[in-house]
């Protein structure tokens, strides 16, 4: 008597288990956006079951992944009216944001609607971007920090870059200084993560900046520990595998003067604090810094280029905390050897690609991409920006991003990097 007992609560406490491990998913998550509906999706055969994929991606699934994700797509087949309250076409035109005349000069905004330029050869460069990067990270003479290990490794905090969209199907690792605001914006308007007065915003740069950077805004990889604790490196896989990943990229060293324009050009009082005092003290032999941004601008007192690069070289730097975001090497940021990108956008061709990734997403009749400043940081003023910096800090400043140079296709600037 008392083991059946037993076996019936134990029947009952697994039941509630997994009726609660559902429940919760499906709020956090939603069923009706779990598959994919874009032209990335992996090619399955006639009557598979929605969202999950035939073929050897699927069979190599542990036995838990497997079970969650039959699980998922069990419930999806419930699931096959789904609410379009977003796919509508969204009106377009809005008042650009209020900025300084010196941030216009430093950031170099053009408000002006750019027409989409979608270039024939979009599909043939991008299996270009994404061959070269396969290559290289396959290629074992080629090595840089991190390379080797597999996506389990990474921890949760170095995942906080990777952002989700459930009802579209769709991952965004973003880059600071290439174009994130606004590629946060879109996935804003896509996820609806963000009500005004009560409801979802439609036009990308109606969302305030202060809210498109507020990390409760954005549902990333790294917040699943908090929602799905031991499941949530089983429900990132699938949802690598399943879908759409992409990422925006960026000529390093011209993404490095950008940073430095952005961060320490302007007034920015916790960049000024946390970044520019101890640069001021340690590389320019400063010692009554004033306490606030302010009034070292006003002293005429400000952090050099120079400053700035003998900050990154100085090995003390990582030691004592890891680089800033705006500064910190992509492959850092989205672990492109670890995770297999979609699609890879440049900010060199921004307007194209922009144009082109919400077509592929089929999502181009919700919204475009806001139209963007345009970037008066060019490469071809790598030149002046690294005419006083030394030949080796060059040198050594290349093998510091060498691995985002390398990967992305862009070229060795050779011409900063001998006599």
């Amino acid at each position: 008597m008392t083991k059946a007992r037993l076996l019936r609560l134990s029947v009952v406490l697994v039941s509630i288990f997994m009726i609660l491990l559902i429940i919760v998913y499906w709020d956090n998550v939603g069923t009706a956006h779990f598959y994919l509906h874009t032209s990335f999706s992996r090619p399955r055969s006639p009557g598979a079951i929605p969202g999950i994929t035939a073929g050897e991606d699927w069979e190599a699934l542990p036995d838990v992944d497997e079970f969650l994700a039959k699980l998922l797509s069990s419930s999806l087949r419930q699931n096959n009216s789904l609410p379009r309250k977003t796919e509508q076409l969204l009106v377009q035109g809005s008042n650009k944001p209020v900025i300084s005349n010196l941030e216009e000069k430093v950031r170099g905004y053009d408000w002006s609607t750019h027409k989409d330029r979608n270039s024939p050869d979009q599909e043939k460069l991008q299996v270009e971007r994404q061959r070269t990067l396969r290559e290289f990270c396959a290629n074992s003479s080629f090595t840089f920090p991190t390379k080797e290990r597999s996506f389990d490794d990474i921890p949760n905090y170095e995942l906080n870059h990777l952002i989700v969209d459930d009802r579209h199907g769709v991952i965004y690792c973003y880059v600071p200084k290439v174009a994130c605001t606004n590629w946060k914006r879109v996935m804003i308007v896509l996820s609806e993560s963000l009500l005004d007065h009560g409801v979802p915003y439609r036009n990308p740069l109606d969302i305030p900046r202060e809210h498109v950077h507020n990390t409760s805004t954005h549902l990333t990889f790294n917040k699943f520990w908090r929602r799905y604790g031991k499941f949530s490196r089983h429900l990132m896989k699938i949802k690598l595998k399943k879908y759409t990943k992409f990422l925006f990229v960026r000529d390093p060293f011209v993404r490095l003067i950008s940073a430095f324009r952005s961060k320490f050009e302007l007034e920015n009082e916790d960049f000024y604090r946390r970044f520019a005092v101890p640069m001021l003290k340690l590389y320019s032999n400063h010692t009554n810094i004033p306490t606030s941004v302010s009034e070292a601008f006003r002293a005429g007192l400000r952090v050099s280029f120079s400053d700035f690069i003998q900050y990154l070289l100085d090995p003390r730097t990582e030691k004592i905390t890891p680089f800033n975001e705006h500064w910190r090497q992509i492959y850092r940021l989205c672990h492109p050897c670890q995770i297999d990108y979609d699609f890879i956008g440049k900010l060199e061709t921004l307007d194209e690609d922009a144009a082109y990734l919400l077509q592929l997403l089929k999502v181009d009749r919700l919204l475009r991409f806001p139209p963007s400043y345009r970037n008066r940081t060019a490469s071809s003023w790598e030149d002046n920006w690294f005419a006083k910096i030394p030949l080796a800090w060059r040198q050594q400043l290349y093998k510091l991003y060498e691995a985002d140079f390398v990967l992305f296709g862009y070229p060795k600037p050779e011409n900063l990097l001998k006599d």
